[in-house]
């Protein structure tokens, strides 16, 4: 049975999503969870793997369990029951965490014929929070928001952002990784301030490369600071190369928002489709 799991966290003190040896990882608590709940040796497939320090309301994995495995979820399990077994286990791995732990799984269900948590999304989203001389420090926000010692311009933050928007290769914009391909659908990607005048923004994309969105944060935010024009983030996204005119801004502003899917009938399709590689011949077409 392949079971869907909902998924949120404090990314400050994980080293990632990814299972590292000697590091503690997302991954690596929440199947070291399973194992206890389950047995045998569970692996998660994730929605979109985020880096040290980065957070998640709304991170999406599956795992596929034996029917031996789904049997030990629920104590009182009635003869034949599996959706109730399921739906048990979020509160079986918030039991095995503990009271207060910093990752937790908000949602478990039976996954759709089909459903592959990496490969059937059609876009994720994520925020970006930061707070600048205007919005002032707040100590109980540390873990969550970035720190910029400058009175940021959010109308050309804004106006960068979404000059961005479209099917681009975004080299420019991610960190290198040997044959992975750097085009992207970004979607919606803009900037605003909240009641308490902290910047945030919102970016959602078909996918994202390694550190991308953090990237283009940097650009808005040398925008912002008036050390680049709104014209340069394009310039630099056409010209697909890293440009010290920019920064990557730290992880602690980042959380992993959403992860859209399909309608049930479409979700193989979507995985398929989305295992083919693209390439510079599909922008523009």
């Amino acid at each position: 049975m392949r079971i869907r799991l909902d998924i949120a966290y404090d990314g400050t003190h994980f080293r990632g999503w990814a299972r590292q040896p000697g590091l503690r990882s997302v991954q690596g608590t929440l199947e070291d969870a399973l194992a206890r709940i389950v047995g045998g040796d569970p692996r998660l497939v994730v929605a979109g793997r985020t880096d040290a320090g980065v957070h998640a309301s709304g991170q999406v994995a599956h795992v596929d369990l034996d029917e031996a495995q789904v049997s030990r979820i629920a104590r009182r399990r009635r003869e034949g029951d599996e959706t109730d077994a399921v739906a048990a286990l979020s509160g079986r791995i918030q039991g095995v965490l503990g009271a207060y732990p910093d990752v937790t799984v908000t949602r478990a269900a039976r996954a759709p014929e089909g459903f592959d948590a990496r490969f059937s999304a059609v876009w994720r989203r994520y925020a970006y929070r930061i707070a600048d001389l205007t919005t002032g420090y707040d100590p109980l926000e540390r873990s969550h928001t970035t720190t910029v010692k400058a009175h940021l311009d959010v109308e050309a933050m804004d106006a960068a952002a979404r000059s961005l928007i479209g099917l681009h290769d975004f080299a420019a914009y991610c960190k290198a990784r040997e044959e992975a391909t750097t085009i992207r659908t970004l979607l919606e990607f803009d900037w605003h301030r909240d009641a308490d005048r902290v910047l945030v923004a919102h970016i959602r994309a078909d996918a994202f490369c390694h550190s991308m969105v953090r990237a283009l944060v940097g650009a808005c935010v040398a925008v912002g600071e008036g050390r680049i024009p709104v014209e340069r983030v394009v310039e630099i996204r056409d010209a697909a190369a890293r440009t010290p005119d920019t920064k990557v801004l730290a992880a602690r502003g980042l959380v992993l928002a959403e992860v859209g899917y399909p309608v049930d009938e479409l979700l193989a399709s979507r995985a398929e489709q989305t295992r083919n590689r693209r390439d510079a011949a599909d922008i523009g077409s």
